[in-house]
Formats: C-alpha cells, structure tokens, sequence
C-alpha cells in the first residue's frame, strides 16, 4: 500500500495502472473509518484490479457554522484498516494541492443540490461535486463506490456523472447499521451516551413507516405525521426534514404507488444525523 499526497503523481500511477489494461475501483472517504466505509471498499476491490481511496475533509462542503475543524480524523488508524482490507493506494492530498491559491470553479447540480439536505446546508452539494469531480479527473477510476446512507449525495453523483458525460461507473453499497439499528456514520462519535441511544428514534422511525407502507398505508402525510410524532418523543430530539421520495428524482411522493425512498435528517443534541430506507409496493 501506498500513499499519495500529489495530484501529479497520482495521475502518473492512475495512467500506469491504465497502461497495462487494468481497471481502478475508487472509495472517496473524509477518513475516520468505519465499516460502512470498510464495506465499499470491499466491493471496489471486487470489481476492479487496483483499489484507491481518497482521504480529504473537504472545506468547501462545509458551511460556515458547521463541523469542518471538530470533524473526527485519525490518519494512522485509517492507514491501519487499509492495509488490512488490500488498499493498493490512498490518496491523502492536502488541502493547499486540492484547492490551490486563486481556486475559483466549482460544479454544482442544479435542483437536485437544494432540496433535502441541500435546503439546511445550502454549499454542502456544491462542494462535494467540486471535489469528486477533480477526484474523478485525479485519479480517473473505472468504477467509483458511494453508500446509499448519503441517498440524496448518490443520486446527485450519478446525475453529475450523466450530465458531464464521464467514463466512471458509479456503484453504490447499502447502508451499514450498528447492532441497535443507527447508521454507522464517523459523526456518531460527537453523540454522548444519552444521545446515542436517541439517535436509534431514526431508525426505529423508518421501520414504524415501513410497516404502515406494508400495512397499506399510502399517504404520505399520514406515513410522515407519525414518524415526526415518534422522534418528537425524545427530548434530545430536533427534526430537520422527513421526505418521502421518488428512488430515482427525489420527488416528493404524495401516494406511493411504487417504489419510495423514506429519508430524514434529525438533530440528536447538536449532532446532524441522517438515514433513509427504501420501500417497495
């Protein structure tokens, strides 16, 4: 395994691994690794001859109240499960070589960016197309791997990758939950003790929507009524959305007729949380 800290010379090794006819599997991360992550690389090393993630807090995705300098890293941890899972490569750049002085273009998926998500963070899509796309450009992955636990940043991806008429196949993996239900997510870490165990209510929401869905329940207003009135319960609680979706446009559904995406983003305490769950009728 090796590590990266230069956009020239991971080009130069992107460029050497295509010469010889074989493909890149890619794992974009901001590090601070967890089995979700664990679990996309897994499926980038199946589907490709060498696997290369990335390690970058983003600035430009982060607003200027949020988390960017209390965002959790710990590179030698990170390096230590990488090695372990086969990682041929991380790419490790600092913020001075992705963004130099003078930095000005950015790429942004109109529509799909301020809604969900994008309506209470409204830079954050912006900077994450900007920065997989020169990721993309960088290292030139065959194929590149998202969680479905970010559903509205994969959806936004794929169109970006559509739009942009790029040659990378974008491949997403499931949601990783821990055993009492919430999605592993590195900001799980800011959670006290207390408030992790109110932070199972997301899950725990979308299983009481699943069941009215399942139990022909069709409106979402009612579906959504009861899942705000659940969360509300936990004191530590604040609800930032709850949207019922189309899985493919993220239209909000006012009857499910067919396959639905359930998503939702609570505040547990002062830590932003999210998960979603899909649903098949």
């Amino acid at each position: 395994m090796k590590i990266i800290k230069s956009i020239a010379e991971m080009k130069k090794i992107s460029n050497k691994i295509h010469s010889s006819s074989m493909t890149i599997g890619f794992v974009p991360t901001m590090g601070f690794l967890h089995e979700g992550h664990l679990s996309l690389i897994r499926i980038a090393k199946k589907m490709s001859d060498r696997t290369v993630t990335s390690i970058f807090v983003n600035p430009t995705q982060f607003g200027p109240n949020e988390d960017f300098y209390q965002y959790p890293r710990d590179i030698k941890r990170d390096k230590k499960l990488l090695k372990k899972e086969g990682v041929h490569y991380i790419f490790y750049p600092s913020e001075e070589e992705m963004y130099p002085k003078g930095f000005l273009t950015t790429v942004k998926v109109k529509k799909l960016s301020g809604i969900l998500c994008g309506a209470s963070r409204p830079v954050h899509f912006e900077g994450v197309t900007t920065v997989v796309l020169k990721l993309f450009n960088i290292i030139n992955p065959d194929i590149a791997v998202f969680g479905e636990k970010d559903y509205q940043q994969l959806i936004i991806i794929k169109k970006m990758v559509m739009d942009l008429n790029l040659g990378t196949r974008i491949v997403s993996g499931e949601i990783i939950r821990e055993q009492d239900g919430i999605a592993m997510s590195s900001r799980n870490s800011y959670l006290s003790k207390e408030e992790r165990k109110q932070a199972t209510c997301l899950y725990r929401s979308l299983l009481i929507a699943r069941d009215l869905i399942m139990a022909g329940e069709r409106n979402t207003s009612s579906i959504i009524s009861r899942m705000e009135g659940f969360i509300k319960a936990f004191p530590s609680t604040k609800i930032d959305y709850i949207e019922i979706v189309d899985p493919e446009t993220l239209s909000p559904l006012k009857k499910i007729k067919g396959p639905a995406r359930i998503l939702l983003a609570v505040w547990v305490g002062t830590t932003r949380l999210i998960d979603n769950l899909q649903v098949n009728v």
